[in-house]
């Protein structure tokens, strides 16, 4: 008898998709169950109800997949849609931010590793942009802040990097910040250098909440409008400089806004 191919299912949202072939598609998901996973959909381009009107970005769906054997990618056999955020894709700056967010999540983690915190995060703020609950702005220092502390990346705001003199003591209401530190640098200890930030203190203390809340808490924070642009501003700078390179969906986001 043929041996059957195992089969798993998991709540899942769809960040790339790529032809392949004629035919197929290969999907890149965030699971719930699985972190990032990497699935190929035989003859999706082709076949019009087997997958029709569910295999969109960033929609929410549950997976039904067979692994394959050997290394192969898992087979999707079925996807039916929970939520198609239907209203990020109508327009095309909620589009832009998520497109953003979905390639961070995509160039950051790795094949199969669990992300249950990382996966509440993406839902949440891409609820958020879709129902319009509060500014893509804010969904999106909101997104970044949380992403890189869960990935252990997070920026340095609580002391100086150099000494560890502490936030507290810091004079002025303006703020050095050294991206190839990672951190802020108190007056003593700054440098000359060309990758210093400045933020005012109002902008550091809001990020530091926003970095140290929990995501239904963090929902009902209300942004000054000069942390806001200061603190979207410094987070975009930030997030490509420890990448190493600008993802394409921030260079089209920053062209659109």
């Amino acid at each position: 008898m043929p041996q059957t191919m195992p089969v798993f299912s998991t709540p899942a949202i769809l960040l790339k998709r790529i032809p392949h072939g004629d035919y197929d598609l290969i999907l890149t998901f965030l699971t719930q169950a699985q972190g990032r996973l990497t699935v190929i959909a035989k003859n999706a381009q082709k076949s019009r109800k087997r997958f029709s009107g569910v295999l969109e970005l960033f929609s929410l769906l549950n997976l039904v997949c067979t692994k394959s054997r050997g290394r192969g990618m898992p087979v999707l056999q079925e996807a039916s849609l929970e939520n198609p955020f239907a209203d990020i894709r109508g327009h095309i700056k909620k589009t832009a931010y998520a497109s953003y967010w979905a390639e961070l999540l995509n160039l950051w983690l790795e094949e199969g590793k669990p992300q249950p915190r990382t996966y509440e995060l993406f839902a949440s703020c891409l609820n958020w942009l879709d129902a319009g609950e509060i500014s893509e702005e804010a969904a999106s220092i909101i997104f970044q802040m949380q992403f890189l502390s869960l990935s252990g990346l997070s920026p340095h705001l609580t002391a100086c990097c150099r000494c560890g003199n502490r936030l507290e003591n810091f004079r002025g209401e303006r703020l050095i910040f050294e991206l190839a530190k990672g951190g802020l640098v108190c007056q003593l200890c700054a440098t000359a250098v060309s990758s210093r930030l400045s933020l005012s203190r109002g902008t550091v203390k809001q990020l530091l909440w926003v970095q140290n809340n929990p995501i239904k808490k963090i929902r009902r924070l209300r942004f000054s409008r000069p942390a806001l642009s200061e603190g979207l501003e410094f987070l975009e700078k930030f997030v490509p400089y420890h990448l190493g390179k600008e993802p394409k969906s921030l260079r089209f986001l920053k062209g659109l806004r």
